[in-house]
């Protein structure tokens, strides 16, 4: 059976938790296969507000088994921290969550090194959420890094001190101590903690699944803008993103790819630094914000509003080789009369694109819009797509015009039962 890949198309925040956890149920696993503690996938059902960051959506399911690929970064404190919340609700993942070996560890110094590193860039900073993501990348690529598999060795404290003594090093050249030691107790109680799940091989726990005719369901974090060769360089994460990074991400070859699941909300958002051409600095924009409840669910922080970019959608369409759309957030816009839409951009010599350009020219581009009637409708009491407003129902039908691929699931308010297929 094959595995079909669920990804975010803008710069996060498309709201893939939710649909991870609606779809689950048809899947006999879902495999997460990048990013860290930085993601924040938030689900919403029976009244109840959950927000996952390292563990995979499908963890509510209990007869779905849930991977931690190789290709995320752990970071053992803030994953305690998740199961004991969890665990708090009456969800037992003790027999059902597997991680893999080969995921990079995040420890206190990375968290310092980010910290450090991002204040030293000044009026240039990326905009990152300081959880060590980053440099915890950057040691895995510089072969340098811990893996989850190395917490097993009889050598891992000295394998620590070596890492450690390495970022201080790192921090001493700006100036800075990485001052971690009241964060180490916490950590070293997390990582035997740590020692204590199911610490496995997990390509070939998904491999075998696959042999078997299972079914499994790749995960992945952030958006398709933020991939680190795709996106909007250097305001990028510090992973691959795209559809592509399943594969490396979990140890599964590319014929085993089938559907590509891709997420975007009916207008668009940002975190952190970095270009958006749709941005809207006015009233509008602060709407859409408070109207979507546009704050991080890992930080808390005001997310950049705007409206809906079809030439970065395009864009991420292809490098994802998206078979099916799913429309977040349409109860967001539900008091507009009028609803913007960008499908080309002006470029600084006065050329119209629809295309998107190179992240150095991004900033120059002016957005090109047509104007869609809105549907001035309270969306969130639909339960059916049948019973969409005719002007929502033709906002869908530009936007799968425009964008070349069928919109299958449109999601109308924040519960499960809000989630409807076309």
């Amino acid at each position: 059976m094959p595995v079909d890949v669920l990804v975010g198309l803008q710069w996060g925040d498309e709201g893939k938790g939710k649909i991870v956890d609606v779809l689950a149920p048809t899947y006999d696993a879902v495999a997460r296969f990048q990013g860290g503690p930085n993601a924040g996938h938030t689900l919403y059902f029976d009244g109840v507000k959950h927000v996952l960051h390292q563990v995979p959506s499908g963890i509510f399911h209990p007869h779905i088994i849930n991977v931690v690929g190789n290709g995320v970064v752990l970071d053992p404190v803030v994953f305690r921290q998740e199961l004991q919340k969890l665990t708090d609700r009456g969800v037992d993942w003790s027999h059902n969550l597997y991680i893999s070996k080969k995921a990079q560890l995040i420890l206190p110094s990375h968290r310092a090194l980010d910290r450090i590193s991002e204040e030293a860039r000044g009026n240039t900073k990326i905009g990152s959420t300081l959880k060590g993501i980053g440099p915890t990348y950057s040691d895995k690529i510089g072969r340098v890094g811990l893996r989850v598999g190395h917490i097993l060795l009889p050598d891992f404290q000295q394998r620590y001190q070596e890492a450690v003594a390495q970022h201080a090093a790192i921090a001493a050249h700006h100036g800075k101590q990485l001052e971690i030691e009241s964060f180490e107790a916490d950590f070293f109680s997390a990582v035997e903690f740590l020692r204590t799940l199911h610490l496995t091989d997990t390509e070939y726990l998904l491999n075998d699944l696959l042999a078997k005719g299972k079914r499994i369901l790749a995960e992945g974090a952030q958006g398709s803008l933020l991939d680190i060769d795709f996106g909007s360089y250097p305001y990028v994460t510090s992973s691959s993103t795209i559809a592509a990074g399943a594969c490396t991400g979990l140890g599964i070859a590319p014929r085993h790819i089938d559907k590509v699941y891709g997420i975007t909300k009916a207008y668009c958002t940002r975190v952190g630094s970095g270009p958006f051409p749709t941005e809207l600095h006015d009233e509008v924009g602060e709407q859409i914000r408070q109207a979507g409840r546009e704050f991080g669910s890992t930080t808390g922080r005001p997310r950049r509003c705007g409206w809906i970019d079809l030439p970065a959608l395009r864009y991420a369409i292809m490098l994802n080789g998206v078979t099916e759309l799913h429309l977040m957030k349409a109860d967001v816009l539900d008091a507009f009369t009028e609803i913007q839409a960008c499908t080309h951009y002006r470029t600084a010599t006065g050329a119209s694109t629809p295309q998107l350009p190179d992240p150095g020219e991004l900033t120059a581009v002016t957005p090109e819009y047509v104007s869609l009637p809105g549907w001035n409708t309270d969306l969130t009491s639909v339960t059916d797509a049948t019973q969409l407003p005719s002007n929502l129902t033709a906002y869908l039908e530009f936007l799968e015009k425009e964008l070349q691929v069928p919109i299958s699931i449109v999601s109308v308010g924040p519960d499960r039962v809000s989630t409807l297929h076309r």
